[in-house]
């Protein structure tokens, strides 16, 4: 009657935590293992498959800050898919542009009178692809011939006697050739004469105001044609809807009239943000840029042409050497038999027109990398709630209890890390395993409370309220010879360092002594129930093998009594008073012990004693 009492609350008393199950779930592991064994694929880990472990945690708080997290998320992803159009796939543009300029100007020349300027005199040569120049202002040297004339100072050379001058002589400052002979250039100097168009060229400055100011009432037609061609999309900035009579009387102005593509160069310039009068002075550079930014989706296709100008070269001219933009162009004629010339320095503005475009079009392969790409976003929301909860807004046991939860330690395999309880501590300390130095005074890595099983305090209930619980105090056993690390008197000396551990960290009354120990511990029924309990048909006999399996049994009902829930990855360490308590409760018929060998490969429940 007293063993079938203890098998029904033995249950409590085992290890609810130890890694064994039953025999059949073993038998059936165990088959299932040499089945996957037998496959050749296991090798290649082709028949595994890994997945992350989760700890869900039941908080109203939490949840509601994740999926807050999360939605703010979510919110961002669509804002920025649809704002950049991360959903389409992308093209850019290939363009060609020609530009006719239209305008007629007069001017009055000194020494040459009034002189007309179309489109042909004032476009200058070609400037390059892309590109068209108006002459502003211009410096005129009129009726040059080949002939002899002094030097221009300070491109020539300053001269005394024709010694100073050498025949042949050029460089690239010169207007000619030299012919060897010092002549005089103005009453105060003499310069080396050269072979040359004379008179040469002596006035540097330009004009001021500029002498073809008007030039900026001229205007320019800009036709752009675009493709793109991934999608075989063609257009031009002259739209579909623009008529003749439009485009004979459009004029570009970004409030009114923003896609028209006649452009008045004044515009062209005030809108660079500069001003026409004092650019046309020295001329300068002026981009114009044309961006296509298209949407080819359906109803929501739109493609239309962006115009915006800006200056593109240095105007201040005390900071650069070379300001503005000139180049020279002379007209031929032939008086009285004999060829001459008016030369013209040519100051004006050139405008290059500048190409930039992009379309897009709906690709669900962009939408997935998209979605795939951002889906990284939500790890956000657990870096920042582990965070949180890592801070001193959770107490102290909350943090350590989902810090054990989630986080699983590993140890190095070169490693031993043990675990002990002393019976005048309420916690379970934490320490790695020394060679050298007593496991009674290693000091603990970290300390963890002591985690009671509620089974078994119960189960201890249950056999307190049956009897089974003695009020005599058990006598302690006398030792020889008590070993310096030994506080409580009932130790027995060791080689080993690892199992050089008492009971006490301070003086004191042993465990051994203690009634539970003896009933928990040591009681043979209790033992013999356990065993029943973890195999029902096994069969309890009175000789060596019998005894093994009560003694450890009895190392195990120790470790659960006195550990509860051990550490992960920590192997309990049973001290030598308990230790040889229970040897000498059920001794080996030899006398002989293997004595501790920690292993990491040991469940934390198995006994590290035999």
């Amino acid at each position: 009657m007293e063993l079938k009492q203890l098998q029904a609350d033995v249950h409590v008393i085992t290890d609810p935590h130890r890694k064994e199950k039953n025999q059949y779930e073993s038998e059936e592991r165990d088959s299932l293992s040499l089945t996957i064994s037998k496959m050749p694929c296991k090798r290649l880990n082709l028949c595994e498959y890994e997945t992350h472990k989760l700890v869900r945690i039941q908080s109203v708080r939490l949840g509601s800050l994740k999926w807050t997290f999360n939605g703010v998320i979510l919110m961002f992803i669509c804002i920025v898919m649809f704002w950049n159009k991360e959903y389409q796939e992308h093209d850019y543009v290939v363009s060609s542009v020609t530009a006719k300029v239209k305008g007629v100007a007069m001017t009055s020349l000194p020494d040459v009178g009034d002189i007309v300027w179309d489109v042909v005199d004032y476009s200058g040569p070609s400037q390059g692809k892309n590109s068209f120049f108006v002459v502003t202002n211009v410096i005129v040297t009129k009726n040059q011939r080949q002939g002899k004339c002094p030097e221009v100072p300070p491109y020539g050379k300053v001269c005394w006697t024709d010694k100073d001058c050498v025949k042949g002589f050029w460089d690239q400052n010169s207007h000619g050739v030299q012919t060897g002979a010092c002549v005089k250039f103005d009453v105060t100097q003499k310069t080396c004469e050269v072979s040359t168009w004379c008179p040469i060229e002596t006035k540097k400055t330009p004009p001021k105001p500029a002498l073809l100011a008007s030039a900026e009432n001229f205007t320019v037609l800009i036709k752009n044609n675009i493709r793109f061609p991934n999608f075989n999309f063609i257009r031009r900035n002259i739209l579909p809807e623009m008529t003749d009579s439009y485009l004979k009387h459009c004029q570009f102005n970004r409030r009114t009239d923003p896609w028209c593509p006649i452009f008045r160069l004044g515009d062209i310039v005030q809108e660079a943000r500069e001003n026409f009068s004092e650019m046309a002075v020295e001329g300068g550079v002026i981009g114009i840029q044309i961006k296509w930014d298209c949407n080819l989706d359906g109803f929501l296709r739109n493609c239309l042409p962006k115009y915006s100008f800006r200056r593109l070269d240095e105007k201040e001219s005390n900071r650069t050497l070379y300001p503005g933009l000139n180049f020279r162009f002379a007209r031929y004629q032939t008086e009285k038999g004999v060829g001459e010339r008016t030369l013209f320095k040519a100051f004006g503005i050139r405008f290059d027109v500048m190409v930039f475009g992009k379309a897009g079009k709906f690709s669900i392969i962009q939408l997935i990398i998209y979605i795939g790409s951002t889906l990284s976003y939500y790890a956000l929301t657990t870096l920042f709630i582990d965070w949180l909860i890592g801070t001193s807004c959770f107490s102290k046991e909350a943090r350590q209890n989902y810090s054990e939860k989630k986080v699983e330690s590993v140890q190095d395999r070169q490693q031993c890390i043990l675990c002990v309880s002393f019976v005048d501590e309420n916690h379970i300390r934490v320490v790695k395993r020394s060679h050298r130095k007593s496991l009674q005074q290693v000091k603990p890595m970290s300390v963890h409370p002591f985690k009671d099983d509620i089974k078994h305090m119960s189960a201890m209930a249950g056999v307190l309220q049956k009897g089974h619980i003695i009020d005599k105090l058990p006598q302690a056993l006398t030792r020889p010879s008590r070993p310096a690390w030994c506080l409580c008197g009932c130790c027995l000396p060791s080689t080993h360092p690892q199992e050089q551990l008492c009971c006490r960290m301070s003086r004191g009354r042993c465990i051994t002594t203690s009634s539970l120990f003896e009933q928990l511990v040591l009681s043979r029924p209790l033992l013999e129930a356990v065993l029943l309990y973890r195999e029902p048909l096994c069969e309890l006999t009175e000789g060596e093998q019998g005894t093994n399996a009560l003694r450890h049994c009895a190392y195990n009902q120790y470790i659960t009594w006195r550990f509860g829930a051990p550490p992960r990855e920590s192997l309990p360490v049973i001290p030598s008073c308990s230790v040889w308590r229970i040897r000498e409760e059920y001794s080996s018929q030899d006398g002989e012990y293997t004595g501790m060998r920690p292993s990491r490969t040991t469940s934390p429940q198995s006994s590290p004693n035999t």
